[in-house]
């Protein structure tokens, strides 16, 4: 019988027990599936183009609130204000990397183009491995504005439950969740943010509970292919609604974390109970900039084989807290 791997790799640079390796290997590839990936969906990226190497800042400029004053007729004297531009720095500080070797025996027993194959894993496992950071970030470090999350949210009534770490919002209803999102749409709408590219994040979990709702089966609405592409399932209350596994989150059981503690299903929170987060917001809330920076083939100067490695550096910052909704569900 034969007998498979259990970690789904195999080394680039195996032991040879002869001249060559006996068996023969197929030129068809397991299908391999991927974390959805919607960071340019619900980020401004508008500065990825400004970045060159690890270290750079970016000075983000927002226009500023200009005075509106009364006018008391003919002969009043007018005041003229100097606006002065708002900026936030961001700080391209961040890279990550990717090292692929591909021994030449290992290659030409394959009989399908290895680097190619390999290289474009990297590049996705790259971006999810990114994805999960900047979320980390954006959601739990820098996080919503102060009147954008908790158990008093809302800028002018402080009357919506979105939940927190000591008390989140009971998710054992579909109802809940629905709620849950009406009053993060709520939250929003005080803040005076516009109704057109909202977009809300859900876990996997919470998206299973609201499908579960007579509103969210009539709703929803959007093409399978831009499921697979990005998680976006549809629409509802003016959102652009996505499903993902690399939101924060809080296990179980689990002792309280300090700092990041990024996994394949999204960093860790503080919290000893069960934790999920729901993200609602727009493009202007967060920022993001990110380019491969290099990449580059190399032989391989202790085996046959060739290495391919690529760096990429990346920024990502909550611009406009305001712009951006934070709720708390789960074991109260």
């Amino acid at each position: 019988m034969a007998v498979f791997p259990t970690t789904g790799a195999f080394t680039t640079s195996p032991t040879y027990s002869g001249g060559f390796i006996p068996q023969l290997w197929s030129n068809k590839l397991n299908a391999k599936f991927y974390a959805n990936t919607m960071m340019t969906e619900i980020a401004n990226t508008d500065w990825e183009g400004e970045i060159k190497n690890q270290g750079d800042t970016i000075r983000i400029r927002t226009a500023p609130s200009i005075t509106i004053n009364d006018y008391s007729g003919a002969g009043s004297t007018l005041t003229s204000e100097v606006p002065v531009p708002i900026y936030a720095d961001m700080q391209i500080n961040k890279g990550k990397y990717f090292s692929v070797q591909i021994n030449d025996v290992l290659a030409h027993q394959a009989d399908i183009d290895l680097m190619n194959t390999f290289t474009d894993d990297a590049a996705k496992q790259l971006k999810i491995s990114i994805e999960n950071e900047a979320f980390f970030q954006w959601f739990s470090t820098e996080g919503a504005h102060a009147s954008n999350k908790g158990v008093t949210a809302g800028a002018i009534s402080s009357s919506y439950n979105l939940g927190s770490d000591a008390v989140p919002i009971n998710d054992a209803t579909p109802k809940n969740i629905l709620d849950t999102i009406l009053r993060m749409s709520a939250t929003m709408d005080e803040q005076n943010i516009p109704e057109e590219g909202r977009w809300l994040i859900l876990s996997p979990h919470e998206r299973q509970l609201l499908m579960m709702t007579d509103i969210a089966q009539a709703y929803f609405t959007g093409d399978q292919s831009s499921t697979i592409r990005t998680g976006k399932i549809g629409m509802l209350d003016r959102f652009t609604v996505y499903v993902s596994n690399l939101l924060p989150h809080g296990a179980a059981g689990k002792a309280t974390v300090a700092g990041l503690t990024a996994t394949s299903t999204g960093a860790t929170l503080t919290g000893a109970k069960v934790r999920r987060m729901m993200v609602a917001g727009t493009k202007a809330s967060c920022a993001f900039a990110s380019q491969i920076s290099k990449t580059e083939p190399l032989r391989n100067q202790t085996d046959f084989g060739d290495i391919v490695r690529g760096l990429s550096v990346y920024g990502r910052k909550v611009i406009k807290s305001e712009a951006l909704v934070t709720a708390l569900v789960g074991t109260p």
